[in-house]
């Protein structure tokens, strides 16, 4: 061999050896990219903003240790739904195609969550929803690459049926009315609630359903109505920036002085937003309060990041936010893969540690045991708002929907 082609040879062996390393590199380094699909804007706003705070913290702590399983950096794609069926699908493709996301985040609707998750399956993509929680979403329909860790609308409603049936019983109540938002949310909520109560409380009347729309701007009408009707109690299912305006009609008219509302849902949003004037001992339903679980060092940890990022407490939007990025973490480390087609399947039936403690997803339909929340609100020396005191933490596997009854529904 002449010296000139071994000096070749010598190049081509160091190119393939530094490419191959360069190949090698690149793959260990490659990037988990993550979509988060939310309502930023409209109606969901207010909760959405907060779960990316939450999504946004996870993602840090993941990134500092090195990414998923120590090697594969997280990078958001953040889509905003505006709280429209159309724009969530539209969103969710561009998301999947353009910016090639492993999994999605979302969303706040229950009603875009439904429209997205057949888009999810169709791409192998995983799918968590943290806010948006129609049992629907699991119950019908199931698709493997589902995952809920936000109790649905049968645990929050059988835990509002649970209080406001032992409340009636203590009041001596007899007459009801509900009002409840024109969307798969709100109908489930409503429907869930008062089938239960019929049974808890077969002597409750039901008179009246009012169904004001998503974005609805005029409660007025609707607080007057419900005065004229008289009724003992009012069972709401109102969210977001619509509770917003229809907490403030019921404060105008004073309703709460003729009519009580238990189980109205009164996140932290509200108790920190609106604290100066909610009653104190009106009873609330939440999904996700960081107060219940400040005995879990993860809770511990993530208040004190959240406060020393925005300055305020977290609210349960934040939480689930947050939930959702670790328990798609605990995912990936238990395949051993970020293939999303690998992920999916072991996730079935696994157990996470979140903020909220150790719950595991039902394998039926893929629900975290988590538990709903309902209570009085009250002051409570340790938090410049009023949170709950006392409060009932109602288990997850207490209160969700029998499995006999999901086959059913599904005609199996």
């Amino acid at each position: 061999m002449t010296a000139r082609r071994a000096v070749a040879l010598l190049i081509a062996l160091v190119t393939l050896a530094v490419g191959g390393a360069t190949e090698g590199a690149r793959a260990a380094a490659q990037t988990y990219n993550l979509g988060v699909l939310l309502g930023l804007t409209g109606t969901g706003a207010p909760y959405s903003a907060d779960a990316l705070k939450g999504i946004e913290i996870a993602v840090d702590e993941i990134n500092v240790a090195g990414g998923l399983l120590g090697k594969h950096p997280i990078i958001l794609a953040v889509g905003n739904t505006r709280t429209r069926v159309e724009v969530a699908k539209v969103m969710a493709e561009r998301l999947i195609r353009d910016d090639r996301v492993r999994a999605v985040i979302g969303t706040y609707s229950s009603a875009t969550a439904l429209a997205v998750k057949p888009i999810c399956r169709e791409y192998r993509v995983l799918h968590i929803a943290p806010i948006s929680n129609s049992e629907d979403i699991t119950k019908l329909d199931p698709s493997p690459y589902t995952y809920s860790v936000v109790p649905n609308t049968y645990m929050m409603a059988k835990a509002v049926a649970l209080g406001s049936a032992n409340l009636a019983a203590k009041a001596g109540w007899s007459r009801y009315v509900t009002i409840a938002s024109d969307y798969a949310w709100g109908r489930s909520s409503q429907q869930i609630q008062t089938a239960l109560l019929k049974k808890l409380s077969p002597g409750l009347e039901l008179v009246a359903e009012y169904w004001p729309p998503l974005g609805h701007v005029g409660f007025n009408t609707y607080a007057v109505a419900i005065l004229n009707e008289a009724p003992d109690f009012v069972l709401e299912s109102v969210a977001g920036a619509d509770q917003a305006l229809w907490a403030r009609a019921v404060h105008d008219y004073r309703v709460r002085n003729q009519v009580a509302i238990p189980g109205a849902l009164i996140s932290l949003t509200e108790l920190m937003r609106d604290g100066k004037w909610i009653r104190r001992g009106i009873h609330g339903r939440t999904r996700a309060p960081f107060f219940a679980h400040m005995d879990n060092p993860r809770m511990v940890r993530f208040v004190e990041a959240f406060r020393a990022r925005h300055d305020r407490y977290p609210s349960d939007w934040a939480v689930l936010g947050y939930d959702a990025v670790h328990a798609l973490r605990q995912g990936i480390e238990k395949a051993g893969s970020i293939e999303s087609p690998v992920v999916k399947d072991a996730m079935k039936g696994m157990t996470v540690d979140v903020t909220r403690g150790r719950h595991y997803f039902r394998e039926i339909d893929n629900q975290l045991s988590v538990s709903a929340y309902f209570g009085r609100v009250a002051d409570d020396p340790l938090y410049p708002f009023p949170i709950y005191g006392p409060y009932e933490e109602l288990k997850g596997p207490d209160i969700w929907r029998p499995e006999r009854e999901i086959r059913a529904a599904r005609g199996e």
